[in-house]
């Protein structure tokens, strides 16, 4: 369906029955719920600390299970804050935490796979991205370079390209 059909239909139907369609769009879809539930008591403190909780027990899991040390984790929460129009401070935040305990992680679990590199720079590259995009770089350059420096101390496979992401930005 179209935007405009949905307009149409929309405009159609009386008070009463869009209010009921739109609680039982609240009561079926998760998506609508946290929406609402942003919108109304947007306690972005909150959200920011769910985050950080999720995407450290990704890296030092409570008890004895295994780390996962998953990218998607944090990609996810990231991408449903967008949606729901979260501060871009926070976000940005968000970003650079998940890399941050990415690399708190390898200062003593050093990480043999490629893969764990090739992800933690696409996800410095998406966050550099995104600051730059938003205005947020005074606020956030130090910790970009921190994690820059923490690359070449922990002798990164691609540190240098983390140093170009840099480099290339203005």
């Amino acid at each position: 369906m179209s935007k405009r059909a949905l307009s149409k239909y929309l405009k159609e139907l009386s008070k009463s029955d869009l209010e009921e369609q739109v609680l039982e769009l609240y009561d079926r879809l998760k998506e609508v719920k946290e929406f609402y539930d942003f919108v109304f008591n947007p306690n972005e403190d909150k959200l920011l600390e769910d985050a950080k909780f999720k995407i450290s027990k990704e890296y030092f899991p409570i008890g004895k299970r295994k780390a996962k040390k998953r990218r998607s984790i944090a990609q996810n929460i990231i991408k449903n804050y967008i949606k729901l129009g979260v501060d871009s401070s926070f976000i940005a935040d968000v970003m650079l935490f998940n890399i941050e305990v990415a690399q708190t992680y390898n200062e003593t679990n050093t990480i043999n796979g490629d893969a764990f590199y090739k992800s933690m720079l696409k996800s410095f590259k998406d966050a550099v991205k995104f600051i730059d995009s938003n205005g947020l770089e005074a606020s956030f350059n130090e910790r970009l370079e921190r994690i820059t420096e923490i690359t070449y101390n922990q002798n990164w496979v691609n540190k240098r390209v983390f140093e170009d992401v840099l480099d290339k930005r203005f």
